[in-house]
């Protein structure tokens, strides 16, 4: 998962920990951050953070990005999404972008886009809520009982 992000909260680092050791070794899901780019206008950072973003893709990697205009998908739906990245063994980087939402150029290279609500959420809560809801849907996958719906 990339992050444009300053440094997290201390209880959002604690949350996310907790769901990546939950979903221990059979899910390689690693967050990266990124600094936030400064720019002249709110288009050029934008723009500038999509660049930093897209350097970073690995090159068969599918991209996810989170954006408010994005499908809002349930849990059983992300759960299916996450068995077909894997029975077709992709690599997949969900990205958060930073404070300004995500720049044109990675909307477009996105493969997917993802609406958590309708709801503006802060950066460090929208990143507790992807790893949550991998975590929620991993489990469903594997018949765990933490996802009782």
């Amino acid at each position: 998962m990339f992050c444009v992000t300053r440094r997290p909260p201390a209880w959002a680092a604690s949350a996310c920990a907790e769901y990546l050791k939950r979903i221990g070794q059979g899910l390689d899901l690693r967050v990266r951050e990124f600094a936030p780019k400064h720019a002249v206008g709110t288009g050029q950072q934008r723009e500038a953070e999509a660049a930093m973003l897209l350097r970073a893709l690995p090159a068969a990697a599918r991209l996810v990005a989170l954006d408010e205009r994005g499908d809002p998908w349930s849990t059983a739906e992300l759960a299916a999404h996450l068995r077909r990245w894997r029975d077709d063994a992709q690599e997949v980087v969900f990205a958060i972008g930073g404070a300004d939402g995500h720049g044109v150029a990675l909307r477009t290279a996105a493969h997917a886009t993802w609406s958590l609500s309708r709801l503006t959420l802060p950066h460090a809560l929208a990143r507790v809520v992807v790893v949550e809801q991998i975590y929620r849907a991993w489990s469903l996958l594997h018949n765990h009982p933490y996802h009782r719906a």
